[in-house]
């Protein structure tokens, strides 16, 4: 067994830091590098890491594992390169924004897969997976209905809009991962987007969506996701089946509510920064790559995983425009 997991990180962006700052705190993981971006050599500093070429942390023996942080159109050449040089690897969504590529990825990497996370970070989510769990063990009986929201609390840079694929490869993948996780396999997607921001119509995006979802059990799935949301990082889930609901609400950063002769309060408003909403997901990610990378376990979020939902992505934005619902 591998006493310390020796892990890299390529690329120094805002995920990158997460990821980094996770393994430094990780037991049984070492940051031992940092490789890609202009940024690499300040964030290896902050963590007592070495700062490395993108090649030479693939090639460098002593790294037993990388979390693949890059920019979006490198993650399938980087998850093919470090597996060739014998790492494990933890790959950020998407795999590629092109499903040649991903199969491409694929086919390389071979039966090494058993050794590649993709980083759909909410089924590391604690309330998540206990909603999961519950499910599989029939707790409601055979699911008929599940709802997922998405909502961000502000609309990404515009400068990142042309290159991220567009809100449903971009953002919806995450929800059409759960849909999949949680309720099956999908047999049609219709999909309706929403334009409230002309600058991101402008690049032939959409600020929002609603998805509806049918499966192979019979189940329906419906997700609302939107860039832009007052209240904060609004993330919830709702599970119905014959025999009971299962429900996950917001984050929030007290439990507490009000109810006093001026009237019932709210409480806090949801959690605003995807980093601290799921702080906990992100953290139980690198400890599941510490597992895979000694054989103790199996990845949770498969390059499968990855091209299937891809798959149902490419799907939605077929059916947003042509309007037509799409069988997958």
């Amino acid at each position: 067994m591998i006493a310390d997991v020796r892990i890299a990180i390529i690329g120094a962006g805002k995920m990158a830091a997460v990821h980094a700052a996770n393994v430094a705190r990780t037991d049984g993981a070492v940051l031992s590098a940092v490789a890609g971006g202009s940024g690499a050599p300040a964030l290896a500093a902050r963590h007592g890491a070495a700062a490395l070429e993108v090649d030479a942390a693939f090639a460098d023996p002593a790294i037993d594992a990388v979390v693949i942080a890059s920019p979006n159109p490198l993650h399938a050449a980087h998850t093919t390169q470090a597996v060739d040089g014998g790492k494990a690897v933890l790959v950020e969504k998407p795999v590629d924004l092109d499903i040649a590529r991903v199969d491409a990825c694929i086919a390389a990497v071979g039966a090494a897969a058993d050794r590649v996370v993709v980083a759909f970070n909410r089924r590391f989510d604690p309330s998540f997976a206990a909603l999961h769990d519950w499910l599989v063990a029939g707790e409601i009986g055979p699911l008929e209905q599940l709802v997922i929201v998405s909502r961000d609390p502000a609309p990404p840079p515009i400068a990142s809009v042309p290159g991220s694929g567009g809100l449903f490869r971009d953002m919806t993948i995450h929800d059409l991962d759960m849909a999949r996780w949680l309720g099956g396999e999908v047999t049609s997607v219709h999909a309706v987007g929403q334009v409230s921001d002309p600058e991101v119509a402008a690049l032939d995006d959409v600020s929002g969506a609603m998805v509806t979802l049918t499966t192979a059990g019979g189940a329906l799935v419906t997700i609302v996701d939107a860039r832009s949301n007052a209240s904060g990082y609004d993330q919830r889930l709702e599970a119905s089946g014959p025999a009971g609901t299962l429900a996950v609400g917001n984050r929030t950063a007290t439990s507490v509510s009000a109810s006093t002769t001026a009237g019932v309060g709210a409480g806090d408003l949801a959690i605003s920064h995807y980093g601290d909403r799921y702080r906990e997901a992100y953290a139980a990610e690198i400890a599941h790559l510490v597992a895979v990378t000694r054989g103790d376990e199996r990845p949770r979020a498969t390059l499968e995983d990855g091209r299937r939902a891809l798959l149902l992505a490419d799907a939605a934005t077929e059916s947003h425009r042509s309007g037509a619902r799409i069988a997958t």
